[in-house]
């Protein structure tokens, strides 16, 4: 039987450019792509009907979603950010966030809320996991940093259709033609762009 498997070198080259092109945006560039972001958040059918949702805070010029998070605190919406807990290495825990959450930096130097479980709920619980990601394509395949985190927490939504719905978000910038995939990858239902939303599902 064939290996049909991706070359690694060409996930890492392709993950790579990308990276490089999104940290290439200027300040503005980030900032009015941002707004944009509010935006589709904005007419989104499913973000005004959610109730819990999970972001994640912008690191190595990853479309920055703290203003829609201040639109979505605004709208009585309550808020979840990704926790790399201790115990559990590989694996996602979401807390709640808020303006006055004691922050910290995780290992990767991602801030992220202080650990604590009274505030960790169960990521079946979340209504929406907006997700970052590195590269995408027209079909809905994401290339992650290559963690696998966010394929784990999604894998009982891809394989039997529980749990929250996945959101990807990105910067225009960040389609390709094809993103290579790896059989552990989970496609996305759905994408934003600040230019427009891409409905896979």
């Amino acid at each position: 039987m064939p290996d049909t498997a991706t070359p690694p070198d060409a996930r890492h080259a392709l993950r790579q450019l990308i990276r490089q092109r999104r940290k290439s945006l200027s300040q503005a560039e980030q900032q009015d792509a941002a707004q944009q972001l509010v935006a589709r958040f904005k007419e989104h059918a499913g973000i005004r009907a959610a109730r819990r949702i999970a972001l994640y805070l912008a690191n190595d010029g990853e479309l920055d979603p703290l203003p829609a998070i201040h639109w979505l605190w605004a709208q009585q919406k309550e808020v979840y950010l990704p926790v790399l807990p201790p115990f559990t290495p590989g694996h996602l825990l979401f807390q709640r966030y808020t303006a006055t959450s004691p922050m910290t930096r995780n290992r990767f130097g991602i801030p992220e809320p202080e650990l604590d479980m009274q505030q960790v709920i169960p990521h079946s619980a979340l209504d929406i996991i907006c997700t970052p990601l590195v590269a995408f394509d027209a079909a809905g395949n994401r290339l992650g940093m290559g963690g696998g985190y966010y394929d784990r927490t999604l894998a009982s939504w891809h394989e039997h259709g529980l749990g929250p719905r996945p959101l990807g978000l990105a910067h225009n910038c960040q389609q390709v033609e094809v993103v290579p995939k790896e059989q552990w990858d989970v496609p996305l239902p759905e994408i934003i762009t600040p230019a427009r939303s891409w409905d896979f599902s």
